[in-house]
């Protein structure tokens, strides 16, 4: 079933956005994904397969980014 999370994240410029790029490329299940770095949440969002919300989280907390699950 297709999912899509939203996430607010300090991702704040291209430079970030070149280091998130291959590991949210890397995590199974993402089928798409885009951040808005004009939005002031930096808003993540996560188009996938049946992924958790913090399988995403903890792969950008281990390189050094916050992720929030918007409610």
């Amino acid at each position: 079933m297709e999912n899509i999370i939203k996430f607010k994240t300090s991702i704040n410029c291209n430079g970030c956005l070149a280091k998130v790029t291959p590991v949210l490329n890397k995590i199974e299940g993402i089928i798409e994904w885009d951040v808005d770095l004009g939005d002031q949440n930096k808003t993540l969002t996560v188009k996938s397969n049946d992924l958790s919300a913090e399988v995403v989280i903890d792969k950008l907390k281990e390189i050094g980014f916050r992720a929030e699950e918007e409610a």
